[in-house]
């Protein structure tokens, strides 16, 4: 549990990197914690106070936080440089290979809504496996 409050701390602190959290950014972290199991009230509590953020064990976690992050700094339609900059050295942090990461964001534009549909995300990720 304290891993998951974790991750969505994580997705929190980015969607405040920029001095404003949309309600869309709002609405989408509560159904990724809603998904995650995590009721709406303890949700809410951590835009007030955070839990420690744990990196996921599993490689694949990891690239599930990634595209969440990728979610969170699209939703709003309205990219920010310190929102990229954030999943760029977040990802790094959890593991993530830094070149599979930078194409990542750099091929998120060439999809509906920015969004990079699971199956491609993966084979980018898979490109750069050792």
């Amino acid at each position: 549990m304290n891993e998951k409050l974790g991750l969505l701390s994580q997705l929190i602190a980015l969607s405040a990197v920029d001095g404003y959290v949309s309600d869309q950014q709002i609405g989408l972290i509560q159904k990724i914690g809603n998904l995650m199991g995590i009721k709406n009230p303890d949700i809410l509590e951590l835009f007030r106070v955070p839990a420690d953020f744990i990196p996921p064990a599993d490689h694949m976690e990891r690239i599930v936080q990634f595209q969440r992050m990728m979610l969170i700094i699209n939703v709003d339609q309205d990219v920010m440089p310190e929102e990229v900059e954030f999943v760029r050295l977040a990802s790094i942090k959890m593991g993530l290979n830094p070149d599979a990461v930078k194409e990542a964001l750099m091929r998120m534009h060439q999809f509906p809504n920015s969004a990079i549909p699971p199956e491609d995300l993966l084979r980018i990720f898979s490109k750069y496996m050792n």
